[in-house]
């Protein structure tokens, strides 16, 4: 269970920031349709008989069946895709040790993704002064991205055994730099999974909101709302009680 809400500390200089991946440090939803565009080209000499029946939205149907029959793998975007093309292939009389090659051919176009021009410049000039902890629900392998080099770790919701908002990825963001929720700083795009699950913790928390998005009425306000990471790094180079300057 996460620890009860604490006041958000003034982040000043924090030791740790962690940073969310999609949708904070590059647009999710090209990367995504384009990978599975190519999958379903893929599919379509490999395994006709499947394509013919399941589309782009019936595959997607299949995957969140399977999630709800499996909550115990529902995290582990990258295994639900697997199993659910493993069945699939089975149910067409294919070998389903295409799956596999199928998901290698998914992971290089998902990893095709094209980072917002403030992200590689502003990790550059954070990671000089904090511990950069990449955390993310999404399948995005970084090390293969453009942004490989920018932390100097990275965790997902399958190494956390959970998918944000439970807290356990950014305990383990936590324990792996060794500091508590008072030096710590998360970043992130989602009001829920990313702001209120980190405050959750007694995290500070700030929201990237690139595309004019209105904060959810039921929640609290965020600590600080950007724009893009330069109004981050703006704010951190002011120091406590610049919020409102920005």
């Amino acid at each position: 269970m996460p620890a009860p809400a604490a006041a958000a500390p003034a982040p000043g200089a924090p030791r740790l920031i962690t940073i969310d991946l999609d949708d904070t440090l590059w647009p999710c939803a090209p990367a995504i349709q384009a990978a599975e565009a190519a999958l379903i080209a893929w599919l379509a000499e490999q395994a006709p008989r499947l394509i013919e029946r399941f589309d782009a939205a019936a595959l997607r149907a299949h995957r969140q069946a399977l999630m709800a029959a499996r909550p115990e793998i529902a995290h582990d975007v990258t295994a639900v895709r697997l199993l659910s093309l493993r069945a699939l292939l089975a149910e067409h009389r294919y070998d389903v040790a295409l799956a596999d090659a199928a998901m290698d051919h998914f992971r290089r176009h998902r990893n095709q993704v094209e980072p917002y021009a403030d992200a590689a410049p502003v990790l550059a000039r954070l990671r000089e002064r904090h511990c950069l902890i990449a955390v993310t629900n999404g399948n995005a392998e970084l090390a293969e991205t453009p942004l490989g080099n920018a932390f100097h770790r990275a965790l997902t919701a399958v190494e956390a055994g959970a998918a944000k908002p439970d807290p356990a990825i950014f305990r383990l963001a936590m324990d792996w730099a060794g500091v508590g929720p008072d030096a710590t700083l998360h970043v992130g795009d989602d009001p829920v999974r990313d702001v209120h699950a980190a405050r959750g913790l007694g995290i500070a928390a700030v929201w990237v909101n690139r595309t004019d998005q209105a904060w959810p009425e039921d929640l609290p306000p965020p600590l600080l709302e950007v724009r893009d990471l330069h109004g981050l790094v703006r704010w951190l180079d002011a120091g406590p009680g610049a919020a409102d300057a920005l």
